[in-house]
């Protein structure tokens, strides 16, 4: 069975002006970011940094690798289930808005601790 890499998301809400911007939140408890099989085979773990936009509907419509794991695969694997993600969008003075999030995804082999 292949272990669910860990996500922490800080948000970056650009050009937000002077009005607060409540955060867009993954809906869900399911990440579809899948730990590739040759990696977790060979034991290689590592963090890929994504930069990703997640526009006024709450779609993913840009991901970017920010900071690498040094594997391509993991990288890879990061930015196409970042991809599949659906977010409650952000929101600012009762509207829904596109905002840019920084998200760490964790390739571990070893379970993460409970909150």
């Amino acid at each position: 069975m292949l272990a669910i890499p860990t996500l922490g998301v800080s948000w970056l809400t650009a050009c937000a002006g002077d009005a607060e911007v409540e955060d867009p939140a993954p809906l869900g408890d399911a990440v579809p970011i899948e730990y590739p099989l040759e990696m977790w085979d060979q034991g290689i773990e590592g963090e890929t940094v994504l930069q990703v936009r997640v526009n006024e509907l709450g779609e993913v419509d840009s991901v970017a690798v920010v900071e690498t794991s040094g594997h391509e695969s993991l990288d890879s694997a990061a930015a196409e289930g970042a991809r599949a993600m659906i977010f409650h969008p952000a929101r600012r003075d009762g509207r829904d808005v596109p905002v840019w999030v920084r998200m760490p995804v964790q390739f571990s082999r070893r379970s993460s601790p409970e909150p």
